[in-house]
């Protein structure tokens, strides 16, 4: 099983070796990581990809190849404690999840506010405590129409208000090989060719018509190179409901950085605030102030946001509405900013476009945008480009 485990690892084109391998085998033998698959991930991650900027594809093949396994063949089973604690969790009824209201958002905060201060032991599988499972608006692993998840993975409903704990995102593999020419086709439409720069290019009509000039000897031309003159400006929704689209926001990231010479490119999580990165790695602590990004740039770039705007409509509107921090402005003052920074603007989202009137988050980022919205298709691509063309 390891040996197609190594081996599938090559296919995704990661940089392991025999001996790398054969590490990897003693350590197994060794009983350095137990039953757990868990263990088992972070032992072979270890030992395997020696380049953090792996990690991401790493995680990948690992899923693909170990899908659905639940502990390593061969080795004594034990049940998880994590796995205990989750049988709390509730099946609602539609009829239960109905009866459940909706806090809103000076209630829940109160609410939670108390919670934290009456609260003195764990809870699993009820309808008050912070804690997992069970119907509460605050804890994780449970289901609740509008709350706060502290701690935990998410349940899968995606309604949470606002997020109790540190996440990490992943960076877009900007290397990442295509598999279809049509991103990049779109995007040429995106082009404004000016030569620029040093004379390092020969002018082959230059130096025949110079040469012509002059009785025959010849008289080299030189002349910069021609490029793509277009600036853009890409702002990336990562982590989240954005795990569902990151292959294709790869394959859009590398062929921007393929297309366009002047290309920016920053992380934002859900809606833009006071703060965007470069590095997801180190977001917490190399944050860059979208102010000192919008000094930077010039209104003649172009500013092109990607994400599925799929978030509670508290994060765009409410001051403290982000699930990871207590933003002193909502998000919807930072947008109508940076829009009246770089009126060229558009937003492509990868959710399907029917679904987008039946999210109010959608509708809200719509509005904000000026309605320039596209789906991150080949034509919503070609509408895109062809809007950032136009005089604004």
């Amino acid at each position: 099983m390891l040996i197609e485990f190594f081996l599938h690892l090559k296919t995704h084109e990661l940089p392991v070796s025999t001996r790398e391998y054969l590490d990897l085998l003693a350590a197994m033998q060794a009983r350095v990581a137990s039953h757990s698959i868990d263990d088992f991930y972070f032992l072979s991650r270890a030992l395997l990809v020696k380049d953090e900027a792996n990690y991401d594809r790493f995680d990948r093949a690992f899923g693909e190849y170990f899908k659905g396994v639940q502990q390593i063949p061969g080795m004594d089973a034990e049940i998880p404690e994590d796995w205990l604690k989750l049988l709390a969790k509730k099946h609602l009824s539609p009829e239960e999840k109905a009866r459940l209201e909706k806090l809103g958002w000076d209630k829940l905060m109160e609410e939670f506010r108390k919670r934290l201060e009456e609260q003195k032991a764990r809870h699993s599988g009820g309808s008050k405590w912070i804690g997992t499972g069970g119907s509460s608006p605050f804890g994780n692993s449970g289901y609740h129409p509008e709350g706060i998840r502290v701690g935990g993975e998410s349940a899968g409903n995606r309604t949470a208000i606002k997020v109790w704990e540190q996440r990490e995102f992943r960076n877009l593999d900007d290397t990442l090989e295509l598999g279809t020419r049509n991103i990049k086709v779109a995007l040429r439409r995106l082009r404004q060719f000016a030569r620029e720069g040093a004379a390092d290019e020969l002018d082959l009509d230059g130096t025949i018509d110079a040469t012509a000039r002059n009785a025959g000897w010849l008289d080299l031309m030189m002349r910069p190179e021609r490029h793509n003159a277009v600036k853009v400006l890409l702002f990336f929704d990562v982590g989240g409901s954005m795990e569902d689209h990151v292959r294709i926001c790869e394959e859009l990231f590398s062929a921007c950085r393929a297309e366009f010479k002047h290309l920016e490119y920053f992380y934002f999580h859900n809606c833009l605030y006071e703060g965007v990165w470069q590095d997801s790695r180190r977001r917490w602590h190399e944050r860059i102030p979208t102010a000192d990004v919008m000094h930077k740039y010039g209104p003649d770039y172009r500013l092109i946001f990607v994400g599925d705007a799929t978030m509670s409509p508290y994060e765009i509107i409410q001051p403290g509405g982000s699930v990871e921090s207590m933003n002193p402005e909502p998000g919807a003052l930072w947008m109508r900013r940076v829009l009246a920074t770089w009126p060229s603007a558009c937003w492509l989202n990868p959710e399907p476009e029917q679904l987008w009137n039946y999210r109010q988050s959608i509708s809200l980022i719509r509005e904000i945008m000026g309605e320039r919205m596209f789906p991150l298709t080949l034509d919503g691509l070609t509408r895109a480009m062809t809007h950032l063309t136009k005089k604004h």
